[in-house]
């Protein structure tokens, strides 16, 4: 087994998994950079609601 198909494999699997894929035809690069911002989107979005939180109950 070379590494392209087991790189496109493995897009595969934790696209359709994890990031439900946009569907557009992206580069590798860009795959990895939307495949990133999706799993960072949830983690800035809980920590602005816990620095609003913070600033409220001072």
């Amino acid at each position: 087994m070379t590494w392209a198909p087991a790189e496109k494999a493995t897009c595969i699997a934790v696209n359709s998994v994890i990031f439900r894929s946009s569907g557009q035809k992206l580069t590798t690069s860009g795959t990895y950079i939307e495949m990133t911002s999706r799993l960072l989107e949830p983690i800035l979005l809980a920590l602005g609601v816990l620095a609003i939180r913070g600033r409220i109950k001072r």
